[in-house]
């Protein structure tokens, strides 16, 4: 195998990873929007749990 050869190679390699780091940022953003977008979902059913048990609290404190 020549020089020019192994140059070549040696670039057609670094273009492939370029590639595949790219396709893994773009994998990697996604899975963030998706992460975020679990907590913000988390955030809302706890809010929902405290609301729910503080007005089951005051109902069992009323008697009722």
């Amino acid at each position: 195998m020549g020089v020019t050869e192994r140059v070549w190679a040696a670039l057609v390699a670094v273009v492939k990873l370029e590639d595949r780091v790219n396709r893994q940022a773009e994998a990697m953003k996604s899975q963030q929007q998706k992460i975020e977008d679990l907590t913000g979902r988390v955030i809302r059913l706890e809010a929902q749990l405290e609301l729910i048990t503080g007005a089951a609290m005051v109902k069992r404190l009323k008697g009722g």
